[in-house]
């Protein structure tokens, strides 16, 4: 005799009113039934997503990108607690996710904000060619190849972390801090002269 595909217990889920009976028609990938489930708790996942995400429009985008999760992932639930619980683990993961993706974005972003002296124009910069790279000199050997790369070979960040086997975060960061650094000696230079 086979043994059945589904928890002989749940099968008497399909005779009630609540949301795991909608599992079986996802699980056959049936687009009204998606629909229904959606229908049925994207009000409640959405507050669950504003929770944690404040702003409407990204919340409903990880909302939504969730709910995608849960389709194609279907056959992973294992039909032991709540297929709603199922469902807002997906969407809880997914919205820490975003959560993650924005810090590392602001982190980026954020490191000419902190030290603001690495965009600023000063007096040294006509600076002739011999000082840059007598300058580079002094830079640590991570800091000189990506700044090489990004100044003086006009590679992209993308091309740089390719190039050097590294992220694109690490070049852009090792670039932010290679200006500084080079900010720091143009200004004791300048103290000296």
């Amino acid at each position: 005799m086979k043994k059945p595909m589904v928890n002989p217990g749940a099968v008497q889920l399909l005779h009630s009113n609540s949301i795991e009976h909608l599992f079986f028609g996802c699980l056959d990938q049936n687009p009204k039934i998606q629909r229904e489930l959606f229908d049925r708790l994207s009000s409640k996942m959405l507050s669950l997503s504003l929770r944690y995400i404040k702003e409407t429009a990204a919340a409903e985008d990880v909302l939504i990108i969730a709910f995608r999760k849960v389709f194609d992932r279907i056959g992973q639930f294992r039909q032991q607690g709540s297929f709603e619980g199922w469902i807002r683990r997906i969407v809880v993961n997914e919205c820490l996710m975003y959560l993650e993706k924005q810090r590392n974005l602001y982190r980026e972003i954020g490191l000419e904000r902190i030290y603001p002296e690495a965009n600023q124009a000063s007096p040294s910069d006509n600076l002739d060619w011999e000082d840059l790279t007598k300058m580079l000199q002094y830079l640590p050997k991570g800091y000189r190849k990506v700044f090489e790369l990004f100044a003086l070979e006009g590679l992209s960040h993308e091309e740089i972390a390719r190039k050097l086997e590294i992220s694109e975060n690490t070049s852009k960061s090792q670039l932010c801090r290679a200006r500084i650094q080079l900010q720091r000696l143009l200004h004791f230079r300048t103290l000296k002269n």
